[in-house]
């Protein structure tokens, strides 16, 4: 059996991002914005449906970004953020100076709790400071309980944003994850569902949102025919060349989705009865995960003394890569002084969880190599 690493979510082409790639060399629109980044954009809109506009960036940071700026976030605001996530969902907050106030998750989902976000708003008008915007994240493509989620957004009228750069193909009440949200962002990042190599997308049914936010990505240019600019911009649009991927990659979208979730399906159906192991896992019909990372929990207890670092440690001596869950955002050193309302869920998640490979280019040796590997330490 060949011992080649396996990885944990490589890109996968389908097969015609080529063709449009070379239309942007062959009409020489090697440049931000073009014909490729249009099309895609429209792909995007259509695929949403739900009449929303899209603006294709340069990465989904960029896009969290420029929704701050849109909502009007400033220097000394405060922003509500989900802690249980990858740093690009915060780190936007400090650049425009304002002061990220980190929320725990819920168990169901392992995303962003209800609970903990009315409390952390009634904590902050309590000191006279009403938070700007609400940043949810639908982690690992699991959709984020978003109804309870939208109740707290309209009764405070606290916008979201909705960071949905792991759930494309995702959907929450039959809606796409990606329109959920006031304003919302997508990643096309190298290891997402699909790819542009590196890209985002920002997203929403207000228009002049979308306007606004390819103004700023293309250095805020004022209608001149000499260079001027009134408002600071950004050099964060899309470029023609890597929107020609992300026109092919679309083309295979639901292929890529109902693949991670044969990927998840086997692994469920593989480790069945070990006892210890559970997973990440759609709470009720209501929940539509893309499965992009199929992501486990190790129950020391129950295995043994077992715990998740030891199953990396294997799986990483079996040339297969695992990756830790995310840890939190409160407990990073950058954002360690921010404050924080939880109860130690997301802490416990990261103690115990573990990303299993789930591209969509394994093969099924590969999958049986990851499963064989933990069936075999299990019965040491």
């Amino acid at each position: 059996m060949s011992n080649n690493r396996i990885w944990l979510s490589l890109a996968h082409m389908g097969g015609r991002e080529l063709d449009f790639v070379k239309e942007a060399f062959d009409t020489n629109w090697i440049v931000p914005m073009g014909p490729n980044v249009d099309a895609f954009e429209k792909q995007l809109a259509d695929y949403l449906h739900d009449e929303v506009s899209v603006a294709a960036l340069s990465a989904g940071t960029a896009a969290l970004h420029l929704a701050l700026i849109i909502l009007g976030v400033k220097a000394g605001d405060e922003v509500l953020c989900q802690s249980f996530t990858f740093s690009a969902s915060a780190n936007p907050i400090v650049y425009q100076g304002a002061t990220p106030i980190f929320i725990d998750s819920e168990k169901e989902t392992w995303n962003m709790s209800p609970e903990h976000l009315e409390r952390a708003i009634k904590d902050r008008l309590s000191q006279g400071k009403k938070p700007k915007a609400i940043i949810v994240v639908h982690l690992y493509g699991m959709p984020a309980n978003m109804a309870e989620i939208k109740a707290i957004s309209v009764k405070y009228e606290i916008p979201i944003v909705e960071d949905a750069a792991e759930a494309l193909g995702s959907e929450y009440k039959h809606q796409h994850c990606g329109t959920l949200g006031d304003i919302s962002i997508l990643s096309f990042n190298g290891n997402k569902i699909i790819t542009t190599s590196g890209g985002g997308a920002l997203v929403s049914h207000n228009e002049e949102y979308i306007k606004t936010a390819r103004f700023l990505a293309t250095q805020a240019r004022d209608a001149a025919p000499h260079y001027q600019h009134t408002y600071i911009g950004y050099n964060y649009r899309m470029s023609n060349v890597v929107a020609g991927i992300g026109r092919g990659q679309m083309l295979v979208l639901q292929d890529r989705v109902k693949q991670r979730r044969e990927n998840n399906q086997f692994y469920r159906e593989q480790l069945e009865g070990l006892e210890g192991i559970s997973f990440q896992t759609e709470p009720s019909s209501d929940y539509f995960s893309n499965y992009w990372l199929t992501s486990i929990l190790v129950d020391p207890q129950k295995m043994n003394g077992i715990t998740r670092e030891k199953l990396y440690e294997i799986l990483n001596d079996a040339n297969i890569e695992s990756r830790p869950l995310w840890k939190p955002m409160h407990l990073q050193p950058v954002f360690k002084d921010y404050p924080f309302f939880g109860d130690g869920t997301s802490e416990q998640l990261f103690k115990n969880g573990l990303c299993l490979p789930s591209g969509t280019n394994l093969s099924s040796n590969d999958l049986y190599r990851v499963t064989d590997s933990i069936k075999l330490l299990l019965k040491l």
